[in-house]
């Protein structure tokens, strides 16, 4: 979908300087948790625009993504500071890391990439498959939808750091469809988990966000 304008529901803290930004889905959006979606939000007269990952487990109605942001930035702490009935411009989705169906989702996150994971899991959930969370940062975002998920079923490990993350993976049955979404040194750490676990790393869906913000 090109450019289109639409507005916002909700602003939700999910965490130290993290939102949740919820908004009208567009007539004819349609996208799968996983997917990411770029948003232009209007700064001194011109719209400034941003790529961010969807963490709603589906898009019927509203559509959802999870950010972070420093707050002397320009654009992510103008998406905070937006409140209900506000107006940004989304476009697409994008990319091919989503879930699709699959049985058995392991879903390996870092930072902001926990959006995408709860999104995925509950999608899961909700088409009676199982899921399983792996998430990794020191100071966790959405914990009280991880609290729920792993309250209906899905299997939720938070870790704070490579060894948490190999031995979490290593808990893994080994037939799950593999999710990875995060900043680029998380990728590398949860590839080299999945590696020493035998996993297929050609095999997963990686969505990588690039180098972490300094």
């Amino acid at each position: 979908m090109d450019q289109t304008e639409t507005s916002v529901t909700t602003v939700t803290s999910v965490g130290p300087d993290a939102v949740a930004l919820e908004l009208e889905t567009p007539d004819g959006f349609v996208a799968q948790p996983g997917q990411f979606v770029r948003l232009g939000v209007e700064i001194d007269g011109d719209v400034e625009s941003r790529f961010y990952t969807l963490s709603s487990p589906d898009t019927d109605e509203t559509l959802e993504v999870t950010l972070t942001y420093d707050p002397e930035s320009v654009v992510g702490a103008r998406l905070a500071d937006l409140s209900a009935g506000d107006t940004v411009t989304v476009a697409g989705p994008f990319g091919d890391a989503h879930y699709d169906g699959e049985a058995h989702a392991l879903v390996l996150a870092g930072g902001p990439g926990v959006g995408a994971a709860v999104g995925i899991a509950e999608r899961a959930l909700a088409e009676d498959n199982d899921a399983t969370v792996v998430y990794l940062d020191d100071e966790p975002l959405h914990e009280d939808r991880l609290s729920t998920l792993s309250g209906a079923g899905a299997t939720v490990t938070l870790v704070s750091d490579a060894d948490g993350l190999e031995a979490a993976v290593e808990e893994a049955a080994g037939d799950e469809s593999v999710f990875v979404y995060g900043f680029d040194d998380f990728v590398g750490l949860a590839s080299d988990a999945l590696v020493e676990n035998d996993f297929d790393v050609d095999a997963a869906a990686v969505e990588s966000f690039g180098a972490p913000p300094e």
